[in-house]
């Protein structure tokens, strides 16, 4: 028994034999971290190295009494050491559950910028993986249109699980709550463009066409693309954090437990609430900024408050409100879908929230304006 004691309580050591291009390292003692000395992974590697190039490293430990992380250690740095001068490790001699703990270290790799990563790759590589980024992007979206289709299609059939308070309070966050911010934006928007406009045309004595330009321009483009970009960066991001923070909390797992659709119950409200709002906030960010226009013709220009009037009702028609409107309602579909998609696909982290909504302003604000250039170029060809 005194053996046995004494045995167990022999310090660690490191012990290395050699035999051709192969060497052992026998393990043996007690290793622990508390221990005042311990075997030096550096002074065996030096040892290991002075005798001659090795191909193979083997680890014994037949004498091996209580260890703890401090072995793990040295063996971390062996196995560091082994794969960076290309020599094979055998550690299947050593106990199970050290093979193990080495096993379950190595199957979680550090990300390659958390190792200082700066291995160069070729032009053509990144080009692959840029193209195979965007087209799974790509397949993401079409995927999320399409449920959200499916789901809208439930809902009008009745068996959709709707929550119709969400819809309710979509409307007010998106309609008179951002009456102020889309006025402001708006009024400033025909401002400037009056008076960009009134710096050229006044040099050809046509500064009262100042109200045919500040009309037409808003009510075919300027009202819907500036609404857009407000309720992007307004209403958007809030549906992203929204949808995020109810995914990091699990909300939206409950749901599947629940039988109900998070499409039914979260996403398709909000879009449906956007598509008839944004009309109306287009409309009135027309109405808007043609008075911003006129601040700028009855201050600066000194035309009549009537010559206005009858310039903005004859250079402006129906069919471009109707324009406006129509793409301002194309608007609102995609900042719902943009900022609800980037929302249910946010990770499990707090920090993805906030990514999540930045990349759903940055994303809706990029096919706000590729939209509106399709459907410019499709009115044209229609003659519209």
């Amino acid at each position: 028994m005194k053996r046995a004691v004494a045995e167990s309580e022999e310090a660690a050591f490191a012990k290395v034999s050699r035999q051709g291009d192969e060497a052992t390292i026998t393990l043996g003692g007690v290793w622990n971290l508390r221990a005042a000395t311990r075997p030096n992974p550096a002074a065996t590697l030096s040892e290991i190295e002075s005798a001659g190039r090795v191909i193979r490293i083997g680890c014994v430990g037949e004498s091996l009494g209580s260890w703890d992380s401090s072995l793990l250690l040295f063996l971390a740095e062996l196995d560091e050491w082994c794969q960076s001068h290309q020599v094979a490790l055998d550690l299947h001699k050593l106990p199970e559950g050290v093979n193990s703990l080495i096993a379950l270290a190595k199957a979680v790799p550090e990300a390659e910028t958390e190792r200082g990563h700066t291995g160069r790759t070729s032009f053509l590589y990144r080009l692959g993986t840029w193209a195979i980024q965007q087209a799974t992007s790509v397949t993401a979206a079409a995927t999320f249109i399409g449920e959200c289709v499916l789901s809208l299609k439930r809902i009008i059939g009745g068996k959709g699980k709707v929550d119709w308070r969400l819809f309710w309070l979509t409307l007010e966050e998106s309609g008179p709550q951002a009456l102020a911010i889309a006025g402001l934006i708006s009024f400033l928007t025909g401002l400037i463009l009056a008076f960009v406009a009134s710096i050229q045309l006044k040099q050809f004595g046509a500064g009262i066409y100042v109200a045919n330009l500040v009309a037409v321009a808003m009510a075919r483009e300027m009202g819907a693309i500036m609404t857009g970009v407000i309720m992007a960066g307004r209403t958007g991001a809030a549906f992203a954090a929204q949808i995020g923070s109810m995914k990091v909390s699990e909300e939206i797992d409950a749901l599947d437990t629940l039988a109900i659709s998070p499409m039914d119950f979260l996403v398709s409200p909000r879009v449906v609430a956007l598509f008839f709002m944004m009309p109306l906030l287009c409309f009135y960010a027309d109405l808007v900024g043609i008075a911003g226009g006129a601040v700028v013709g009855l201050g600066v220009l000194h035309i009549s408050l009537i010559q206005y009037w009858n310039q903005t009702v004859g250079s402006m028609g129906l069919e471009d409100i109707l324009t406006g409107v129509g793409k301002s309602a194309v608007f609102g579909v995609i900042v719902a879908l943009t900022g609800c998609q980037r929302g249910m696909k946010c990770q499990n982290n707090a920090a993805a929230v906030g990514n999540a909504a930045t990349s759903a302003v940055v994303l809706a604000i990029t096919w706000i304006v590729a939209s509106d250039a399709i459907i410019d170029v499709i009115l044209d060809v229609l003659k519209l």
